[in-house]
């Protein structure tokens, strides 16, 4: 067996015996089930899940020993009844029909072979190696691991006609910085993407991978600055979906937190558009975590609020606010830099702690983050001194003191990145 002949087979509707009714038979029928083909089990007792499938009508059970009938209009024949001789028979019955027989027992002795066999979505693939059911197994792990990952190119360039006239949309969160950080689902999400409609704070690292007929829609927004408007950006994800072709919307974080991902997902639906939303690591929690700071901590801080910075705050929300933080509660703020005077001042004003901790990280999860911490009184002069900039995540609260100078893991050495120092707190 030098050169073996692999091939995939439309086992739908045709008959697959299986002589043999024990574990390995039993995975060999299931797997045949799977594939859709009408099953035979021969056997003169079998094991409690052929027995199952069989009282539930999904195969057919023939209790008792094989005669070369049972072959009678077989399309393939598994033999796994740990008895050489009978293996042996069976096998040379099937060969005499003209009909291929898979022995679980020595697999130099048949003339076909069931292979390790991955599955994503409608990608199959199948691997040998020569013999060797680990290595078979060991190669066929690393294979959906990159299935899985991303890391193998996934994108279609021939489409099943029935696909041909509408495409699909996926929103993507992409995380908090670091490429490294998008989710498995994500990365793979784009590996199969034709389309990629990316912000401004998405990981666009992974632009790169793209091949270079992924078409890349970029509308990305900066503080007060929106170039792209909303209903502009749900346009093009309708207008390609309807072109036939998988749209990846890219965000940075977690498009349902504050990103308008929803609104995006309502358009595409509207629209008749299938829809699949990623989840990504929300800048929220894990830009904190970066620096250091828990959102949570035991006896110290037991709830976390998130909310944005955009919006100026009524009073009766600010003393709600300065009540969750004399409480021990965390706020967390994103897109607040801009407001941050407004912000400690109205707390402060509504009975908040002016000693009460601020953190502020920016450029979080990446190799620019650097975390600033002051108090609630001084935290607008301290911000304005060292110049903080958006993208910023304000934390206030009791955790916020736990802020580390430097960011607690490189992403990519796993070591310790040295940043400029923090600015004490006043």
């Amino acid at each position: 067996m030098d050169h073996p002949y692999p091939l995939h087979l439309d086992l739908t509707g045709r008959r697959a015996v299986v002589v043999g009714g024990g574990p390995v038979g039993a995975r060999r029928a299931r797997d045949l089930l799977a594939a859709g083909a009408d099953v035979l089990v021969v056997a003169p007792q079998a094991c409690e899940e052929v027995v199952a499938l069989a009282d539930a009508g999904d195969l057919t059970w023939k209790q008792g020993r094989w005669c070369a009938t049972d072959l009678d209009g077989a399309w393939l024949v598994h033999t796994a009844t740990g008895d050489p001789r009978t293996d042996d028979a069976v096998a040379a019955e099937a060969t005499s029909r003209r009909t291929w027989c898979v022995r679980a027992d020595a697999s130099e002795r048949s003339r076909a072979w069931t292979p390790a066999v991955v599955r994503q979505d409608d990608v199959v693939i199948s691997v040998t190696a020569g013999g060797d059911p680990r290595r078979s197994a060991a190669l066929r792990d690393g294979v959906r691991l990159g299935l899985s990952s991303g890391a193998l190119p996934l994108r279609r360039h021939r489409r099943p006609t029935a696909e041909r006239g509408l495409g699909r949309v996926t929103l993507v969160g992409g995380g908090p910085g670091d490429a490294s950080l998008i989710t498995l689902a994500g990365r793979r999400a784009l590996a199969e993407a034709d389309v990629v409609v990316v912000d401004r704070l998405a990981p666009r690292a992974l632009l790169d991978e793209l091949d270079a007929d992924v078409e890349v829609v970029d509308v990305g927004k900066a503080p007060d600055h929106h170039p792209v408007p909303q209903r502009e950006i749900e346009r093009v994800l309708v207008d390609r979906a309807l072109r036939g072709l998988r749209v990846v919307r890219l965000k940075g974080g977690d498009g349902y937190v504050f990103g308008r991902g929803a609104e995006e997902a309502a358009a595409c639906r509207a629209a008749g558009i299938p829809v699949d939303v990623v989840p990504g690591i929300t800048s929220a929690l894990a830009v904190p975590a970066a620096a250091g700071i828990p959102v949570t901590h035991r006896g110290t801080a037991r709830s976390v609020t998130v909310m944005t910075g955009h919006e100026l705050l009524g009073d009766d929300e600010l003393l709600d606010l300065a009540a969750q933080t004399a409480r021990g509660g965390t706020l967390v703020v994103l897109m607040g830099v801009s407001r941050l005077p407004e912000l400690a001042a109205g707390l402060a004003a509504q009975g908040a702690d002016p000693d009460l901790p601020v953190a502020l990280v920016e450029s979080g999860c990446t190799p620019q983050q650097r975390t600033t911490t002051a108090t609630l009184a001084t935290a607008a002069e301290v911000a304005a001194r060292r110049g903080v900039r958006a993208p910023a995540v304000i934390v206030i609260g009791l955790v916020a003191a736990m802020a580390h100078p430097t960011r607690v893991v490189d992403l990519r050495t796993s070591a310790p990145a040295q940043q400029p120092a923090e600015e004490p707190a006043p």
